[in-house]
């Protein structure tokens, strides 16, 4: 029974086994800590999970989406499209080449872009669209590539908390241009930091591999201006391990999604669009009463939750305007969605009774029988 008194449910719960430590402790044995063996066949194996893409691994998921748009020649004076309701992260690394975005909003049910909204904000000088696999939930990727394509623009699949999400049967990171996924310990796997883009670009991979080793290939032999995001082989280590326990974790947060989905009636539970594989980095549920007291109920239950995110990107400080106001963004989607979201525990180490225990949370803390249903 939830109480004052319960053990706490953390909202995430990095796993670092036995097997993790054995294959860190095993690279640091060897020597070849950096940019080694393990890196290329970490490189090799998750292209494999990814429809056979070229891989290139860097130290982070940021890195990835950065170093994705230096090799493909953005910059100062282009725009990129990105969704408001994200990470900083998304918009950070248009900002960070010199490229502006520009914000759209989301559809509600799967929090990520709106197709609509995309093409409508597509202008001269717009080189690239950034949709983001929110939560874990793909983005309509079906309809955003033939937008894509009519305007000759690349997409730069921001796949940071969706690794094995899929649309019709195409994993994310597999559409676009290029994917770029994230390795952070609370990430549905991690390498404890890192990042991998995913690209069928044989010619875009290999600038990718010159940008994260300072321009090199072959040891001081510099090609181009580069920067130093190169991924530690004791990560790639702990990345292959992980790899290798991420499909038995997918089915396990599924599982657990679906079981919340069945009791869960006090606050509006997360759908899942037609042909979409939902892999469940975050469980995110919208509060249509007061978020900040269902929230401080669930912690008195002992029910670890976050609010992700609170602010859309557009009203954070680094993106205002020089007035300090928010620019001439029209994101009813995006406002409400910061407005009621929470998310909740959802992650496989969560024990039967730990998920009892959430669902009546939720109903406790969201007030049972909400006018709009569960769905």
């Amino acid at each position: 029974m939830s109480g004052p008194n319960a053990e706490f449910i953390p909202p995430a719960r990095p796993v670092i086994g036995e097997a993790e430590i054995e294959a860190a402790v095993r690279v640091l044995r060897s020597g070849m800590v950096v940019q080694g063996p393990e890196v290329a066949a970490f490189e090799q194996e998750f292209g494999d999970f990814v429809a056979g893409r070229h891989c290139v691994a860097v130290n982070s998921g940021t890195s990835a989406l950065q170093l994705t748009l230096m090799a493909l020649g953005f910059g100062p004076g282009d725009e990129i499209i990105v969704p408001s309701f994200s990470f900083a992260a998304s918009a950070n690394a248009v900002r960070l080449v010199g490229a502006t975005p520009v914000f759209v909003d989301i559809e509600p049910g799967s929090f990520c872009v709106d197709p609509a909204a995309v093409e409508a904000a597509i202008g001269p000088r717009t080189v690239a669209i950034m949709p983001v696999h929110l939560y874990g939930h793909p983005a309509a990727m079906d309809r955003i590539m033939p937008i894509a394509e009519r305007h000759g623009l690349a997409v730069v699949e921001d796949a940071a908390q969706a690794h094995a999400a899929a649309l019709g049967g195409t994993p994310v990171g597999a559409f676009g241009t290029a994917g770029c996924f994230s390795f952070y310990p609370t990430k549905n796997m991690h390498s404890l930091e890192g990042g991998m883009v995913t690209t069928a670009d044989a010619g875009l991979a290999r600038t990718l591999r010159l940008l994260r080793n300072q321009g090199m290939e072959q040891r001081y032999a510099n090609e181009v201006v580069g920067a130093n995001m190169r991924m530690t082989d004791v990560a790639a280590a702990i990345g292959r391990v992980q790899l290798r326990q991420l499909p038995e974790w997918t089915a396990q947060r599924q599982a657990n999604g679906k079981f919340l989905d069945s009791k869960i009636t006090g606050m509006v539970t997360p759908p899942v669009a037609d042909g979409a594989v939902h892999v469940y980095h975050q469980y995110t549920v919208r509060v249509r009463s007061d978020r900040d007291a269902a929230q401080k109920r669930l912690t008195e239950l002992g029910i670890g939750n976050a609010v992700y995110y609170p602010t859309p990107i557009h009203r954070l400080k680094p993106y205002l305007m020089e007035d300090g106001k928010p620019g001439p963004w029209e994101l009813p989607e995006t406002e409400r969605a910061a407005a009621e979201v929470v998310s909740l525990p959802v992650h496989p180490s969560l024990s039967s009774d730990d998920l009892e225990r959430i669902a009546e949370g939720a109903n406790l803390a969201g007030g049972a029988n909400l006018a709009g249903g569960a769905r």
